[in-house]
């Protein structure tokens, strides 16, 4: 459905992120676009004047204003939250408090940066976390939610709180030379290319759409 100019009320978590900060440059540039309520647990370096920024301890999370779209890129590793515990309570609980509190608000459409393989009945940690999220959203009042399962990411991550980790700095060279010949699922994919897909797929989404790492990469090299 068409968005008049300037209409769409948003809600971000996880600006300061790499896949995050991408959505946020991208809905700035959105004309249709009225304002992104930018939830953030420390300052952003970004001004506009679109762009209102809520500093926010996600364990108790204020009323948050009207908003018609939610988008969730919330993350973290183990190594940097310090253990299994803390990192749920990032990547699980906080995005999940964060979407509850926006349909509250009104939000009826969600994006979620989620992960290539996520499934709740995963023997690996990192992606049964992925999937009860993906399951918890997926039980809300939502008109869509769609799901981004990016496999490796590629981007500049210099600036960021969450430092390329050793697994990545050797994988991704690998990947994208052998990217050609990886299942589409779990090809690299650039988080701009995430970002994009997602903040022009959410507005007119219907139901459960998953977009996989190769149909993101498609999508987002597009728009």
């Amino acid at each position: 459905m068409p968005h008049p100019a300037q209409s769409r009320r948003i809600l971000l978590a996880g600006a300061t992120g790499l896949v995050g900060g991408h959505i946020l440059e991208t809905l700035l540039a959105a004309p249709s676009v009225g304002v992104v309520h930018a939830l953030s647990r420390r300052p952003l370096r970004v001004d506009h004047s679109r762009l209102a920024v809520h500093r926010v301890d996600f364990t108790e999370l204020p009323v948050l204003p009207a908003v018609d779209e939610v988008y969730l890129a919330l993350g973290t590793t183990i190594k940097v939250a310090g253990s299994q515990p803390a990192f749920r309570a990032v990547d699980l609980d906080a995005n999940l408090a964060v979407a509850q509190a926006a349909v509250k608000a009104g939000a009826r459409r969600v994006g979620l940066v989620s992960a290539a393989g996520a499934n709740a009945r995963s023997s690996v940690f990192y992606n049964r976390v992925k999937g009860e999220l993906e399951d918890a959203l997926k039980a809300l009042s939502l008109d869509a939610l769609v799901i981004a399962q990016p496999s490796l990411l590629l981007g500049a991550r210099e600036g960021l709180a969450q430092p390329l980790r050793l697994g990545e700095r050797i994988a991704q060279p690998i990947a994208r030379l052998f990217a050609p010949v990886i299942p589409g699922a779990y090809r690299p994919v650039q988080a701009r290319a995430v970002a994009r897909a997602l903040v022009e797929t959410v507005p007119s989404a219907s139901g459960v759409l998953v977009l996989a790492s190769d149909r993101l990469g498609r999508l987002g090299e597009r728009t």
